[in-house]
């Protein structure tokens, strides 16, 4: 595995990849939200299933520390 910040890649196709694949994993949040299903998702290496519940949770730690 690379450990070099893809953010700060010479190639800006590569060095944006990064906040798009940050905008797909929002809209697959906000789909999981809307239609209260799960989504898994990788945490630490293991694969975790969240809840619509436990997006919203998240969403709102996410507003308290803004």
């Amino acid at each position: 595995m690379n450990p070099k910040d893809i953010t700060t890649s010479k190639d800006p196709d590569l060095a944006g990849s990064y906040a798009a694949l940050l905008r797909a994993a929002r809209a697959a949040e906000d789909l999981a939200i809307k239609t209260n299903t799960s989504i898994i998702v990788s945490l630490d290496g293991k694969d975790v299933q969240l809840t619509a519940s436990d997006l919203i949770k998240m969403r709102e730690q996410e507003a308290k520390k803004s």
